[in-house]
């Protein structure tokens, strides 16, 4: 993995073993819990800023799911790259670091990941602030994302995703629609997946998706989707770029048909990056909904 300059990325880190592997995670400040989980492509970075933002009144973790970031990347024979696996991984930390009265902050499949634990632990959920994702199915009206299609389903995927780097580097062009990312924050956005063994998460993150009955994970998406009415009486925030190509006003409306009592902010002129194309909004609305809900 490439070095990631200090001043992007100041914070201690911190391992767990999950059955011989290394799970890396962040684990700053103290106080209340605030758990903050990332997507494909990206990693803990994604969170940077909020951690910076929050850990001088919070206690702020951030996994690095494995074969993402700074945690191991092994290959198929080791690791079951499946949303399965990367639940029961969620569900090891929360009870390693023993947390409770949870915040949990989620973006893209952070969302399905940490929420479907969070079905089966609501008593532990204090709040839910949710970042251009979903814990469920394709909407009614939402077709599947060619690009998705792509990469998922034919033999050029493969190689778009681990030989080129696209999928990776794309996100860092593509998926902020108002501010453009520099070639500093690109590169450290791609650092952890720096060669053909190292970008296997990304290419199965893809591969995972659930679309259809007997599809890996389709059981879990369904049984999470029932279950998320739970959270009606935990105050949640929603702030969403409506420039998301994949997320987009179909995940929103099903999101606010879920959680009518939710704060939510829209972005009109972001895309799914929406922590990195807003950051001088979304942050303080985070911060200010911590304090106000308290």
């Amino acid at each position: 993995m490439r070095e990631i300059p200090e001043h992007l990325y100041p914070f201690e880190s911190h391992w767990l073993e999950l059955d011989g592997l290394r799970l890396h995670y962040l684990d700053e400040g103290e106080g209340e819990p605030v758990v903050a989980v990332h997507g494909n492509p990206t990693w803990s970075f994604y969170y940077r800023n909020l951690v910076q933002e929050l850990r001088e009144g919070y206690r702020v973790i951030v996994p690095d799911h494995i074969g993402c970031g700074f945690s191991d990347k092994p290959g198929d024979e080791t690791y079951d790259y499946t949303l399965g696996r990367r639940i029961d991984d969620f569900g090891r930390l929360m009870e390693d670091r023993d947390l409770d009265g949870i915040n949990l902050v989620v973006h893209d499949w952070g969302g399905m990941i940490a929420l479907a634990w969070a079905v089966h632990h609501p008593d532990r959920i204090r709040r839910l602030v949710i970042l251009n994702t979903a814990a469920f199915g394709l909407p009614k009206g939402q077709s599947f994302p060619w690009q998705l299609w792509l990469v998922r389903e034919t033999a050029l995927g493969p190689f778009m995703v681990r030989g080129l780097n696209a999928f990776a580097r794309g996100a860092t062009h593509v998926a902020c629609t108002r501010t453009r990312v520099s070639k500093e924050l690109r590169d450290a956005y791609c650092a952890p997946y720096d060669s053909w063994a190292d970008r296997i998460a990304i290419l199965r993150f893809v591969q995972d998706i659930p679309l259809h009955p007997g599809d890996r994970g389709y059981d879990i998406v369904s049984d999470t989707a029932e279950r998320l009415e739970i959270f009606r009486n935990h105050p949640v925030l929603v702030c969403w770029g409506e420039k998301d190509s994949v997320f987009d006003h179909h995940f929103l409306a099903e999101g606010e048909r879920l959680y009518p009592q939710a704060e939510i902010h829209r972005f009109a002129d972001c895309g799914h990056y929406i922590l990195e194309d807003a950051a001088e909004e979304v942050l303080p609305l985070i911060q200010q909904f911590l304090v106000k809900t308290s």
